[in-house]
């Protein structure tokens, strides 16, 4: 049965963590994202985020990004590949709506799906 669960286990905690993916990590990009992935030794993939204040000024913009990038992993995980993704922000994100963000990270979703069947 698919659980569309997004807890403890699905998100990069530790710095050890974060330090693994950004040692070689294997880059996806659109224009308002950057994704770097590395493949993990579980059963699932996690996320975790790295959006600077340099790049989305207020908390309030940064926390919206976050809660639609989280929800749209929530229902995708199980297409993903059993990787540890981080999520980084370019500039000018924060002027798109919440439509423009779900559809650039689907995008990327579908990448990184079509990466792993090749």
């Amino acid at each position: 049965m698919v659980t569309y669960q997004y807890n403890r286990e699905s998100r990069l905690l530790t710095p050890d963590h974060f330090k693994v993916v950004f040692s070689k990590p294997i880059r996806f990009h659109s224009q308002h994202f950057t994704v770097l992935i590395r493949h993990n030794n579980l059963d699932h993939p996690r996320l975790g985020f790295a959006i600077a204040k340099k790049r989305v000024k207020h908390a309030v913009q940064r926390n919206r990004i976050k809660r639609l990038v989280r929800e749209s992993f929530r229902l995708n995980q199980h297409n993903l590949p059993t990787v540890d993704l981080v999520i980084m922000a370019k500039s000018g994100i924060d002027q798109l709506d919440n439509q423009a963000i779900k559809q650039q990270i689907e995008k990327i979703w579908r990448k990184i799906i079509q990466r792993q069947k090749n």
